[in-house]
């Protein structure tokens, strides 16, 4: 079975759930506040891993007690940490979360997140091969992306880019990698024409999350793959986990549509519980 490899983020989450937002300079009284492992990198190594084996994070951690916990926790959830680097004289990325009406506000701070370069993470590649996936975000610098996603051409991988947070992506990057998954919001931001005349654009390449009504992706036509409506708790995570699930999917090499559905299957899993990773659901509970 191919190897799924993850480059990304990992962080510390620092959440608290309101009822009321402040406006600037306002104070309020938030209802609860907890602490929980997260980054987008994290959330999805963690989200494949409880779905399959053989999963691998390549990343950066700090050489605080966050590190560990971070290095720690992948590990009890079955993903490989071989790769991951600790950065001596550097905190560990940490993400600010405020829970308000069923949904979040996020501010991040990558920290060593910053030292997931390419000459960091290229010679790391070298131990995988043909027909393995690479799942990227953006929550790492920008020409790791660029010079991985020119790696995995030239030796056969499969890429799957999560462009979230949204920033401006080069057009060369988005027709080098395999599979693209912006949601409604970073899909309009990416593409100027629109994103139905972006879906035609990109046959079985731009696969676009729609949260609870699920995903559109375009073959011959433009195809919506419902989701699953589930009680909601806590949103953080649920387009990581989607992602991961997806990888897992295509891995196993389900067909595209068959695959969408899995990943919104687990996504509405993840809404269930507090954190980014607290709910995402293991394979018995998809099965």
């Amino acid at each position: 079975m191919e190897n799924i490899v993850v480059i990304g983020s990992s962080s510390i989450d620092l959440v608290v759930k309101t009822d009321v937002l402040p406006q600037a300079g306002e104070t309020v009284m938030g209802n609860s506040f907890f602490t929980t492992t997260g980054g987008k990198g994290a959330n999805q190594a963690v989200a494949a891993a409880r779905l399959s084996n053989k999963v691998y994070m390549i990343g950066a951690v700090g050489d605080d007690k966050n590190g560990k916990q971070i290095i720690e926790n992948l590990e009890q959830n079955n993903v490989d940490t071989t790769f991951m680097d600790k950065i001596e004289n550097e905190t560990s990325g940490t993400a600010h979360i405020t829970l308000f009406e069923d949904d979040n506000r996020i501010i991040v701070v990558p920290a060593a997140n910053n030292h997931v370069t390419p000459e960091k993470v290229l010679p790391k590649l070298e131990r995988f091969g043909a027909g393995d996936i690479i799942l990227m975000q953006h929550e790492i610098p920008e020409h790791t992306i660029k010079e991985v996603t020119d790696y995995a051409v030239k030796h056969d991988m499969k890429v799957i880019l999560n462009p979230a947070p949204y920033r401006n992506i080069d057009k060369e990057i988005i027709d080098k990698v395999t599979w693209i998954t912006p949601n409604e919001s970073e899909s309009e931001l990416l593409f100027e024409n629109g994103v139905d005349e972006a879906l035609k654009a990109y046959p079985r390449k731009l696969i676009v999350t729609k949260g609870a009504a699920g995903a559109m992706f375009y073959n011959d036509s433009q195809q919506l793959v419902k989701g699953y409506k589930k009680k909601v708790v806590d949103t953080t995570g649920a387009g990581d986990t989607f992602n991961g699930a997806l990888a897992v999917a295509l891995i196993e090499n389900k067909p595209l549509e068959e695959a969408v559905d899995f990943a919104n299957l687990a996504g509405s899993f993840s809404v269930t519980g507090l954190g980014a990773q607290g709910a995402m659901p293991y394979r018995k509970e998809l099965d």
